[in-house]
């Protein structure tokens, strides 16, 4: 199989070196004569550790050189990878010129092809641009989508210093297509890889690569604040963060990293805002820290939202705990949503299997009286009772055949806080999801 790389910055230099090393015919493409006379003398466009040597090797071999002419690249591949640049705008947007241009350039040359090519997007992207690279070879080729081509998203996850180890070695291979056939291609073609196959939806592919390295900012600059506040107290930031990251249970792990409703309970908002006191009082600015708790209170206003533009105000809560199995109310943010909503005159039904009003004691009791201070009048017996008297029902606990109820009751409004279905239905509605 002979695959085409445009783009030799990179991605696509590495991405050709690594492919060839593979076993497979590569032909690297750019518009920048200098790279494609770099590779044509089996020297690399890049400094990387390890890819000075695959370039000279595999030139040597036969299995790469490199081209301006992109029509002859095509007419000669199977497969073809976009590596091109992606540069932010000045309003912080990706520039996306280079890769429509190359969509045109392949939706010409493939108006003569017969073979079924494959088009693989590498570089990142915005969601959506998938099905536009589609649109633009379809217009130019006169070729169908799925019939005599198909457009791949899968983003690379190389770091600077060990592109070559991370080629090789990724966390995982994301591909993104609505085609069979060319998915099976790019199996076959990263079946070396040290790394399991996901398939997603393509929107999912495009988006994964700006939601990791969002994440890797977040944790540098977490990891960076609680630096600054450890110094000023003399503490050791790097046995602190060696604890942290010693933690694969919670700190490490996929628990909180599930898109639902705001945290509560009688830790979280006690502790962050304790820290972030020490920082306050220590003359630190700590940003990120300060903006956990907006973002926290952001996520109540999104479901106070959600429930204000139903015209009902026969509003049901299942679950008042701030989680699951739990019988702590205290900064629950249902609590924070019921107050609201009895503010504006709602009638509200709620059910929770482990309150019970008789067993609460001291501070958890204190809280609630405080807040709902009626909250007896407000309880339901049983799950029924609560959909029966409600229009609109925030679901914050998993309950048994929950499905059942939202196709049983479909003139009630089901708003979901902890994602208990994978289906759709018209009356119901994720959080964010």
């Amino acid at each position: 199989m002979k695959i085409s790389i445009f783009g030799l910055g990179y991605v696509g230099c590495v991405s050709l070196g690594c492919l060839a090393r593979n076993g497979y015919s590569m032909i690297g493409v750019d518009v920048n004569p200098i790279k494609v006379d770099l590779i044509n003398k089996g020297l690399p466009t890049i400094i990387e550790k390890d890819i000075d040597l695959i370039i000279k090797e595999q030139y040597e071999k036969g299995n790469l050189y490199a081209t301006t002419d992109y029509r002859e690249a095509l007419l000669n591949s199977d497969v073809t990878i976009i590596c091109v640049g992606t540069p932010s705008t000045d309003n912080g947007h990706l520039n996306l010129d280079y890769i429509f241009e190359t969509a045109r350039q392949i939706g010409s040359v493939l108006k003569e092809k017969d073979s079924f090519h494959v088009i693989v997007i590498r570089s990142t992207v915005h969601p959506g641009t998938n099905y536009k690279v589609g649109d633009i070879i379809e217009n130019f080729s006169g070729k169908k989508r799925n019939e005599n081509f198909a457009v791949i998203s899968n983003p690379e996850f190389l770091r600077e210093g060990s592109a070559v180890y991370d080629y090789y070695n990724p966390p995982y291979t994301v591909l993104g297509s609505d085609n069979d056939k060319a998915l099976d291609i790019m199996e076959e073609i990263y079946k070396d890889i040290n790394a399991p196959i996901i398939k997603v939806n393509i929107e999912v592919a495009e988006i994964i690569k700006y939601v990791n390295n969002s994440f890797h900012a977040l944790k540098i600059s977490f990891a960076n604040e609680i630096g600054n506040i450890c110094k000023t107290l003399k503490i050791d930031s790097h046995q602190v963060m060696e604890l942290v990251t010693m933690d694969k249970k919670l700190n490490l792990s996929p628990y909180y990293l599930k898109p639902g409703f705001a945290y509560g309970g009688s830790c979280l908002p006690k502790d962050l805002r304790g820290l972030r006191l020490i920082a306050h009082d220590n003359y630190l600015n700590v940003p990120l820290l300060d903006s956990i708790e907006n973002s926290n209170e952001n996520q109540k206003l999104k479901a106070i939202q959600i429930i204000e533009k139903i015209n009902s105000k026969n509003l049901g809560i299942i679950g008042l705990s701030f989680k699951s199995d739990t019988d702590d109310f205290r900064y629950s943010p249902l609590v924070e949503v019921a107050e609201h909503f009895l503010g504006k005159g709602y009638n509200l039904s709620i059910y929770d299997k482990n309150l019970n009003l008789s067993n609460l004691i001291g501070v958890n009791k204190d809280y609630i009286q405080k807040n709902i201070p009626h909250l007896s009048k407000l309880l339901a017996q049983n799950i029924d009772n609560v959909i029966y008297n409600s229009d609109i029902i925030i679901i914050s606990q998993k309950f048994e055949d929950v499905e059942n109820y939202i196709e049983k009751y479909s003139d009630k409004y089901f708003i979901d806080l902890i994602k208990i279905t994978d289906k759709k239905y018209k009356n119901y509605e994720g959080i964010c999801w």
